[in-house]
């Protein structure tokens, strides 16, 4: 592959939307790229280190557990803003990456995200690969979590994962820093300028029966979800999404179809919706009928707690989908080249799935309430409780509209990428799980899609969403995560 081919003018496409300056720790570079390739007053390029021992032996995974722990760590993040960090990471992972193979290995297989450049270097240095992945991680991830001074752990513990991985501090100069890493590094962070990620206008309810409010009752108080302006993420379904044309490009019908609460609330098919979370996700027997059964079985309860995550420490639901990615890469042995575009591609879809369901959520004409206020509010059962709680025994519900589930779409973006990157869906593999109330920690699955339809149907036995949240969520991942597959990180071969 020549130069022209895959040089700074045709590396992909490029999402300009802004511009500023690069504010990370790497160091200002004298080195100055003639047309001709020459390299005006340059230094020899410092010796490096070799790495110290490594367990974990692929960078890109490397990072990607950096990420998850970042997210643990992270006490104001939801699922959309993880997803994003998780896009931004691995898509300029992925064109370091990229950028590495157009410089040292002929040329790169599959296009880059944003673009990938054919960098000055005398040699190939030592460790070259791991560097230019490390280092443009380091300093994306520095940029997403080490701008807070209320949580000063989080660069803290970037700084000593950098040490552990290169036995260096992260300010050491790495010519590497100049002639790629910086490039790749400040197109991503000025891809996302003005994406609308940092828009905080709080949250107004409807106030009427069907339409989401908070969930804190006097027998089952939610100190995160006792003021309906407390909704979380109310305008993410307005950010710019990575690959789609809009968070509502494959916005679902119903239950928005209704066009109205009124008509919404008198259905049929919405009576049927609360009847069934009503017995499948209730904590204990309901009221109306002391004697009645919950329909929920031992197995359903486990699933339901197995895909929860909901709690702070955890990895969240993309996290566990990132992990699941993981296990699967591990298990068949996958190239640094060809996990930083599966990691890629799964990272766009969970984060323009995150988008798109908060579209759904709230910029809809149903911004639909949760089972328990509808199951309550409606006289049906004024003792109802979901089964998800919280550590301290306390039935929670999340802080957001219920239609349509994020799990759902989630769940089914990253089975649709996972089964469209390995050509199948039927791969055996072995999840595992953070939430401390579940039974087990890990279940294995037969397919993708068997995984993502489980976690879709968790959240109705969890009692904290109706059937169609879960059936529309699946659908919404489905599409999101085939239009991510279709139109990124594609064959140039």
């Amino acid at each position: 592959m020549t130069s022209s081919e895959h040089g700074p003018e045709a590396g992909g496409r490029r999402r300009r939307r802004g511009a500023r300056g690069l504010r990370t720790r790497l160091v200002a570079s004298a080195i100055v790229l003639a047309a001709t390739g020459t390299v005006l007053g340059a230094s020899p390029q410092p010796a490096v280190a070799a790495l110290p021992p490594q367990t974990i032996a692929d960078p890109v995974i490397y990072w990607n557990d950096v990420l998850l722990e970042l997210i643990r760590r992270e006490d104001r993040s939801s699922p959309g803003r993880m997803a994003r960090a998780a896009a931004m990471l691995n898509a300029a992972m992925y064109d370091a990456e990229s950028s590495y193979r157009l410089r040292w290995k002929g040329g790169y297989d599959y296009a880059p995200y944003l673009q990938a450049d054919r960098y000055w270097a005398i040699g190939e240095g030592p460790d070259e690969e791991e560097r230019v992945i490390g280092r443009t991680a380091y300093n994306v991830l520095l940029e997403i979590f080490g701008r807070d001074p209320q949580q000063p752990d989080l660069p803290l513990y970037l700084d000593n994962k950098f040490r552990d991985r290169f036995g260096s501090e992260p300010t050491g100069e790495d010519i590497l820093d100049h002639s790629i890493v910086s490039h790749v590094v400040n197109r991503m962070l000025t891809a996302r300028t003005g994406d609308r990620s940092d828009n905080e206008r709080a949250y107004t309810a409807d106030n009427k029966p069907g339409a989401w409010r908070h969930t804190s009752y006097p027998d089952m108080p939610d100190a995160k979800c006792d003021e309906d302006s407390e909704a979380v993420d109310p305008n993410w379904g307005l950010v710019t999404p990575f690959t789609l044309t809009s968070g509502s490009q494959f916005r679902p019908t119903t239950p928005g179809t209704y066009g109205t609460y009124e008509k919404l609330l008198a259905g049929d098919e919405y009576k049927k919706q609360v009847e069934a979370v009503r017995t499948l996700g209730a904590d204990g027997p309901t009221a109306r009928t002391p004697q009645e059964q919950i329909t929920r079985t031992t197995e359903q309860e486990a699933a339901a707690w197995f895909w929860a995550n909901d709690l702070d420490g955890t990895y969240k639901p993309p996290g566990q989908l990132i992990q699941a990615t993981r296990h699967v890469a591990e298990a068949r042995r996958l190239s640094t080249y060809q996990n930083a575009r599966l990691f890629t591609l799964v990272s766009l879809a969970l984060a323009d799935a995150g988008i798109a369901v908060r579209d759904v959520k709230y910029q809809t004409s149903i911004d639909l309430w949760r089972p328990v206020s509808a199951i309550r509010e409606s006289g049906i059962d004024p003792d109802w409780k979901p089964l998800l709680k919280n550590l301290d025994g306390v039935n929670v519900n999340p802080c957001f509209p219920a239609w349509a589930s994020g799990h759902a779409t989630f769940g089914s973006a990253w089975a649709t990428v996972m089964a469209r990157y390995f050509g199948t869906d039927n791969i055996t593999f072995t999840m595992t799980t953070e939430d401390r109330q579940s039974p087990v920690r890990q279940r294995t699955f037969t397919s993708f899609s068997q995984a993502a339809t489980e976690n879709a149907n968790s959240r109705v036995w969890l009692g904290v969403h109706f059937p169609w949240d879960a059936t529309d969520g699946i659908e919404l991942g489905k599409d999101v995560g085939n239009y991510v597959f279709d139109n990124e990180l594609r064959s140039v071969r």
